[in-house]
């Protein structure tokens, strides 16, 4: 086709010929720079993807090789232990202490009240139950507050992603740590329910105090377990884990104010509450205290036996395995043996005059109530001793304004007791009303003592009490003196005091086994002995300063007449009686320093523990027994890690001949009886008559008492336990005159055993086989006739028994004729 029949194709090829010569002659429209531009942005940018691809995937890669292997196995979050405090606990499960640097009471998540997981939701992660573990909503919303404000509002971690950090990570800020703890979090996810890990954190978290988890808090600051709380409190410990010092309720009320409030006010947005709720607990004033746990019988002696036995044997990890340390102490009974020494020293208190207030506060100087209260309380009281302040006085009675702020009116009538102390054996005269013994301003000690409060002073005796159960060595209740916090010094275990008379029922037992008898007479006479073991001249005397002449064993030790003890001692041999004392568990080096004629008066020192189990010999019938205050010891998961396995008195159990459980045998059963009933008679007749207000005829002690009545003791049983009770000054000085074992002692031993007792029936100790009784002359303790006026019937052992004497003709005439007159 020609160019002429075709004008529309050459047109356009002009214009074409035509545009590319206009474009060739404009070198800034030209096509090859700009495609150039856009290659090169193009391999620019691949360049760099592909390059950060490889740096992600290499970073990945050593991630993965490298640090991902060394993160823990989320799974062992199932099989978690916490840090939990040493529990110690009575046998009847009554807690005594705890001990740990960490408080802590772990709860499984349906102990959990629901309130308290809604609080924690609402102020900790909103979204808990509907993210896999990382919120990136609420992680971008804490980077766009970061970035528009300049300040960290909300946080960007959720429950999951802090349970990771408290298991298994360090609190540093750095990006490595955040990134791990986003794996791990999607690690704990896919092991774990939402439940488990809720549980895990509300255990874990530090909320102030050495409290760890909310349980522990709970008790912390409310003194209350978790599920007794109020709703503004569990709002007051849902917001503590953001900053448990800046918003703690007790160092910072109005802080700590301010953030319960916005909890309750999260937790009404995610509609867990009413406005009606919120509203009410946002009333509420911060009340929250420093509590202690709540413990259920004071026994702090035992406690520190208890923790010195968990170190021993399980190391310093046992305060903090969550172990529990089964006592063998009975709490019913440790309560009453703490009330009856604590009685039993006022008591002393109050036979030996008032030594004054402890201090005089001028009451014009204070500008309240409050104000006043407050210098109360600043005052250290021990025991069960309550500081009060004298505020005016009537007639015959003192107003008292008490620490705890009540008011209470003392009548003079249980004040008449406090004259002025001026020594042990002396006082001032005795009052005549109350301002004789007190003014305004004092601060006083008062006691809750028979059903009132009572003036009272801060003792300077102490006492200790050992109570042991016989048939096994089982310690059922332990007193190591009047105060754990006034003195740390355990005097049952720790306190080696001389005995006294204490020590004689062994004597006579070996008296008993070397073939002399109760009815066995020995002179109570003056006697003066030149011994090269005591210090120049040695003149013993009887308590009353009297003396009886021929005397019956079973008389001499119902009386504890010392000069027969000093002679029988003599009789029997010093090596002889020693060897046999150390038969009843006392500590053969202490024996061996005292192989002198003044062992039979009892300068030996033992604990009042290896008294109280010497004593138990002869309430079991003659097995020693080894005395035992751990039962057992469980694992935070109740696995038994220690159990006790003590020895048993065959005397009410069925033994098994040859087993090695069975307790040894160290007296005879005879011997022992006999002894029992000797010491019957001490209580009958004897230095222990007071005894006979408990109406038993089951029970047999002997009292002891040392030179000047510098330890005043009681040791008394029945066939199924006994208890030993001591008292005196920590540095060894006279108690004063007339404050012997029966007056210092029993009334505290008296005061225990009523309630101990009552676990036992009345029942006699049971006779053994191979005794007889012998009509014995009272004066002579030779055997008579049967029917002999005023003739006494004593227990001898079948070969030990004297030969009755005959009755002559002439005898039965003028017994006959005595019983028809």
């Amino acid at each position: 086709m020609s160019e002429v029949e075709n004008p529309k194709i050459q047109v356009n090829n002009d214009e074409a010929v035509k545009g590319s010569s206009s474009q060739a002659s404009d070198p800034n429209s030209s096509p090859k720079p700009r495609k150039r531009k856009r290659r090169f942005l193009l391999w620019f940018f691949a360049f760099n993807f592909i390059s950060f691809s490889i740096l992600v995937a290499a970073a990945a890669t050593y991630y993965y090789l490298t640090i991902y292997p060394t993160l823990p196995d989320t799974a062992e979050l199932k099989e978690v232990s916490y840090q939990v405090p040493l529990r110690i606990v009575t046998q009847d499960d009554k807690l005594i202490s705890e001990i740990g640097t960490k408080k802590r009471l772990p709860l499984d998540y349906s102990e959990i009240p629901e309130r308290m997981t809604q609080a924690i939701i609402s102020s900790e992660d909103e979204r808990f139950f509907e993210h896999g573990g990382v919120d990136y909503k609420g992680l971008a919303r804490a980077v766009f507050e970061l970035v528009t404000t300049g300040q960290k509002k909300s946080g960007g971690s959720t429950i999951t992603m802090q349970v990771a950090r408290n298991f298994y990570l360090s609190k540093e800020k750095t990006y490595l740590r955040k990134f791990n703890e986003i794996i791990l979090s999607y690690k704990i996810e896919n092991d774990l329910s939402k439940e488990e890990i809720l549980a895990l954190y509300l255990n874990k978290i530090f909320l102030g105090y050495r409290s760890y988890g909310v349980a522990a808090a709970a008790q912390t600051y409310y003194g209350r377990p978790i599920a007794e709380l109020t709703l503004d409190e569990y709002a007051m410990i849902a917001g503590l884990p953001k900053a448990p010092s800046a918003y703690n309720p007790i160092a910072n009320p109005s802080r700590a104010k301010l953030r319960r409030n916005y909890v309750l006010r999260r937790m009404n947005d995610l509609n867990f509450i009413t406005e009606e709720e919120m509203l009410a607990a946002q009333a509420v004033e911060v009340h929250a205290d420093r509590y202690a746990a709540i413990i259920d019988i004071e026994a702090d002696y035992v406690a520190e036996m208890a923790r010195a036995f968990a170190l021993e044997k399980f190391g310093e990890e046992a305060l903090q395995n969550g172990l529990t340390i089964v006592t063998t102490v009975d709490s019913k009974l440790q309560a009453q043996a703490s009330q009856a020494v604590r009685h039993g020293l006022q008591r002393y208190e109050r036979r030996h005059g008032y030594r004054g207030a402890i201090s005089n506060l001028n009451l014009d100087s204070f500008e309240d109530e409050n104000d006043l209260l407050t210098q109360l309380k600043e005052t250290s009281n021990f025991g069960d001793l309550t500081v009060g302040i004298v505020t005016d006085f009537t007639k015959q009675d003192t107003q008292v304004l008490m620490e705890t702020g009540e008011k209470i009116s003392i009548p003079f009538t249980t004040m008449t007791w406090a004259a002025p102390y001026i020594s042990v054996n002396h006082k001032g005269k005795d009052p005549q009303k109350p301002q004789d013994v007190l003014k305004v301003g004092d601060v006083i000690y008062l006691q809750w003592f028979e059903e009132q409060w009572q003036l009272a002073q801060d003792p300077k005796t102490e006492s200790a009490l050992v109570s042991i159960d016989s048939d096994d060595g089982r310690i059922m209740a332990l007193i190591g003196g009047y105060d754990f916090f006034r003195s740390k010094f355990n005097r049952a275990t720790q306190g080696r005091r001389q005995v006294g008379s204490n020590i004689k029922p062994f004597l006579y037992s070996a008296a008993l086994d070397n073939g002399m008898t109760a009815a066995t007479t020995i002179n109570d006479a003056p006697v003066v002995f030149h011994d090269r073991n005591l210090e120049d001249v040695w003149r013993p005397e009887n308590y009353s300063g009297r003396f009886y002449g021929p005397t019956r064993l079973r008389n001499a030790l119902a009386f504890s007449r010392n000069l027969v003890s000093v002679r029988l001692l003599k009789q029997l041999g010093i090596n002889t009686a020693s060897d046999y004392i150390q038969r009843f568990g006392f500590p053969v080096e202490e024996i061996n320093k005292h192989r002198d004629l003044s062992l039979s008066l009892g300068s030996v020192q033992f604990t009042p523990w290896e008294v109280a189990r010497a004593y138990a010999t002869f309430s079991n019938s003659g097995y020693l027994v080894e005395p035992y205050i751990i039962a057992e010891v469980r694992a935070f998961d109740g696995e038994i890690l220690y159990k006790a396995e003590p020895k048993i008195a065959c005397n009410n159990y069925q033994c098994v001949p040859g087993d090695e459980r069975n307790a040894p045998r160290v007296i005879e059963e005879r011997n022992a009886y006999i002894m029992n009933t000797i010491m019957q008679d001490v209580i009958r007749i004897g230095s222990a008559r007071k005894a006979k207000e408990l109406n038993r005829q089951d029970i047999a002690g002997k009292t002891g008492t040392t030179n000047d009545q510098k330890d005043a003791w009681f040791s008394g049983f029945n066939s199924h336990m006994a208890t030993t009770v001591w008292v005196g000054f920590d540095s060894p000085t006279t108690l004063g005159r007339s404050e012997v074992g029966g007056r210092a002692s029993l009334p505290i031993w008296m005061e225990y055993m009523e309630l101990a007792l009552k676990s036992y029936p009345d029942v006699p100790f049971t006779q053994p086989n191979g005794l007889v009784n012998i009509p014995i002359d009272r004066e002579t303790g030779q055997a008579v006739p049967i029917n002999t006026p005023g003739a006494f019937s004593e227990i001898f052992r079948e070969e030990n028994a004297p030969e009755i004497p005959s009755v002559s003709q002439k005898q039965i005439e003028a017994i006959t004729e005595d019983l028809f007159e």
